[in-house]
């Protein structure tokens, strides 16, 4: 897989411009001069895989925007070190056979940068813990208020809660350990805050963000309090730092013990609620980790991050270590903890180190027949970094090979004649220089008045484009303006035209009142909280209104109690009513007809039917149920009755059996 490189290094200020060189597979290209703008831009464009600099610090106020800035997966290198611990970018180029042809070359420094980096040589800027924030909340505004915003809001509380979750068993299933905060509103969730114990790469693809609905994902990496480096390459720290080995306890207090190759403990602590990022920093205090242990198994996540940042290998027992257990080893050491979570990183560092220990001894002995003792701990490390011991001893010794001393050349006579000669013909050449110095000089003063001119002519055109620009600006304006009127008057219209066709349906519905031989009825055309709140805007919903539902499917309760209450006098229906709205209008004594049992005519947008016909309905179906009413009540005064019959038959024949009893 193609691997690309970018070397940056800073050319000047005000504004602050960069040179930059790729490298690609081992062809190294120049790329020019960049704005902190255009480099932003250009690396969001390429994604390489690394920005490799000397000295990060060099960006001074714009590092935090730079390294927000930055794609995922692309990683930002200071090649000379840690701070604290750099080394001269050219003294790195002479030790890894890199040629330099121009130190003050710009361009030079950064192809360097991206050579060092493409040898693993460098340190990784870390500046956002591996923990990520998810907030999903609203998308959109809710508007001013009313039933459509209600109805919008509890569909989006609604939304936003199934969104939460599905998140939510997405890092379940992923066992990406989490924890959740939400706001609980109306029907759902206002907004819900995730805190992901993981790092951005690690949730690429399992969770994306989201904008522009009703429902909005935002992710953010979670920034560390200082930066961290991480080694590029870890045989590289391990030439540069004490190589330790790391025991880890996690929890609400994280446990860290750290000892060395030959098992002595180098540091032992515990603390309540410690950051990831004081985890990091406390353990390369100590040195370069080249194991990172745990004592139970498998192991947690915060285990298995800290093992990758450092590019260490991960100590996982084959079954989690007991109690017992522990304590044998921590006695074998002779060591005594303030508390269990030292105790279990204790036990999970010495564990690892006796599983390596006959590893290390065989190590140790082949170094002393090979007189390298001294370098013992630097060949230990590679070895459990995965090289054989041959290539550990060669990679140690190699850096340890001193140069060939030069031996200075024999002193010899010189003859300086060709030297003299040689001067007068560089003064020659001066002279001449000077006089076509002079000569360029005239020439560009010429050139200078030329440009004046043609500025002067230049900032006349600018005014006379300018004030073209102004009036084409003005016209456009104009025109928009024009379409936006007509637009609204198109709107006006419409609204006229509407408010028309209601004028001339409500001056037929009282006429039709008027004449008394006819009643008007309201036309539903579902039996709908949108048609119902359509009927209110238009004629309105009053108290002894007939209404004629085309279609009733769907309805409940609530819309049918708020016809009780409104009044309502009597509802036809073109279809059967559903149980739940029918039993709310025979208890409220609300006749409910079928075409089937009144005759009622519809006219254009609204139906009538004979007033006599419906009061002698009305009356029938009230005195009809007015019967069932007391046939129910009557039956339920005979069940009662017979009831207390049956018992008192019984308390009878248990009283005569009791006096039987009494007599025998």
């Amino acid at each position: 897989m193609p691997i690309l490189i970018l070397g940056v290094d800073v050319i000047g200020e005000n504004p602050k411009r960069f040179a930059v060189v790729s490298w690609m597979n081992g062809r190294v290209e120049k790329k020019g001069e960049f704005t902190l703008y255009r480099l932003i831009r250009f690396i969001r464009a390429k994604r390489p895989d690394i920005i490799a600099m000397d000295n990060v610090h060099e960006l001074g106020d714009e590092l935090k925007k730079f390294i927000r800035a930055l794609p995922q997966g692309t990683k930002l290198v200071q090649v000379t070190g840690r701070p604290g611990e750099q080394r001269p970018l050219w003294t790195l180029a002479r030790e890894n056979g890199i040629r330099i042809t121009d130190k003050f070359d710009p361009h030079e420094e950064a192809k360097v940068c991206a050579l060092l980096a493409s040898k693993g040589i460098g340190y990784e800027v870390l500046a956002f813990e591996d923990e990520v924030v998810i907030k999903v909340s609203r998308g959109r505004s809710q508007g001013k208020g009313g039933w459509s915003q209600d109805r919008y809001r509890r569909r989006v509380h609604n939304l936003i809660q199934n969104k939460v979750r599905e998140i939510e068993d997405k890092l379940r299933k992923a066992e990406i350990p989490f924890d959740l905060e939400v706001e609980e509103r109306d029907y759902g969730l206002a907004r819900g805050e995730f805190k992901v114990y993981a790092s951005r790469e690690e949730l690429a693809g399992l969770i994306r963000p989201a904008h522009g609905g009703d429902v909005e994902i935002r992710i953010y990496p979670v920034e560390r309090r200082s930066l961290e480096f991480a080694p590029l390459k870890s045989e590289k720290a391990i030439g540069e730092r004490k190589s330790i080995i790391v025991g880890i306890d996690p929890g609400i207090t994280v446990g860290i013990a750290a000892i060395d190759l030959n098992g002595s403990l180098l540091a032992i602590y515990s603390e309540r609620n410690m950051a990831v990022s004081q985890i990091f920093r406390f353990i390369s205090d100590i040195g370069h980790p080249i194991i990172i242990a745990t004592d139970v198994s498998p192991a947690p996540g915060l285990v298995e991050k800290l093992a990758r940042s450092f590019k260490a290998q991960l100590f996982v027992p084959r079954e989690s270590l007991r109690v017992d257990e522990k304590n044998e080893l921590l006695r074998n050491l002779g060591i005594a903890v303030d508390d269990d979570h030292q105790r279990d990183a204790l036990a999970a560092a010495y564990k690892a180190y006796l599983r390596l220990k006959p590893k290390l001894e065989h190590v140790e002995a082949k170094l002393r027949e090979l007189g390298l003792s001294r370098r013992g701990e630097e060949v230990k490390a590679l070895v459990i970094q995965g090289y054989n011991l041959g290539e550990a001893i060669t990679k140690v010794t190699a850096r340890e090979r001193p140069k060939e001393e030069e031996k200075p050349a024999p002193e010899k006579s010189i003859d300086v004649a060709p030297y003299l000669k040689r001067i007068r013909e560089l003064e020659r050449s001066v002279e001449s220089l000077e006089r076509e110095n002079r000569e360029l000089k005239e020439i560009i003063k010429e050139q200078r008045r030329i440009i004046g001119r043609l500025e002067r002519r230049l900032i006349d055109y600018d005014d006379e484009i300018r004030a073209r620009v102004m009036k084409e600006r003005e016209l456009e304006a104009k025109i928009k303006r024009i379409e936006l009127l007509e637009k609204e008057l198109k709107e006006a219209k419409a609204i006229i035209e509407k408010l028309n066709r209601d004028l001339v349906l409500a001056k037929r519905m009282h006429l039709l009142e008027l004449k008394g031989s006819a009643l008007p009825v309201k036309v539903l055309e579902t039996l709908s909280w949108r048609e119902i709140e359509r009927a209110e805007k238009e004629t309105g919903i009053k108290k002894d209104d007939v209404l004629f539902v085309l279609n009733p499917a769907g309805a409940g309760r609530s819309i049918a109690e708020y016809l009780v209450e409104k009044g309502v006098r009597a509802i036809v229906s073109g279809k059967v009513l559903p149980n739940d709205a029918f039993k709310v209008f025979r208890e409220a004594h609300l006749p409910v007809f079928y075409t089937d049992e009144l005759d009622v005519r519809r006219v254009d947008d609204f139906a009538i039917v004979d007033r006599e016909e419906l009061e002698k309905a009305i009356a029938e179906k009230l005195a009809r149920w007015a019967e069932e009413d007391k046939e129910k009540e009557l039956q339920k005064f005979l069940r009662v009755v017979e009831e207390y019959r049956i018992e008192r038959v019984k308390e009878l024949i248990r009283k005569a059996e009791e006096e039987a009893d009494t007599k025998h």
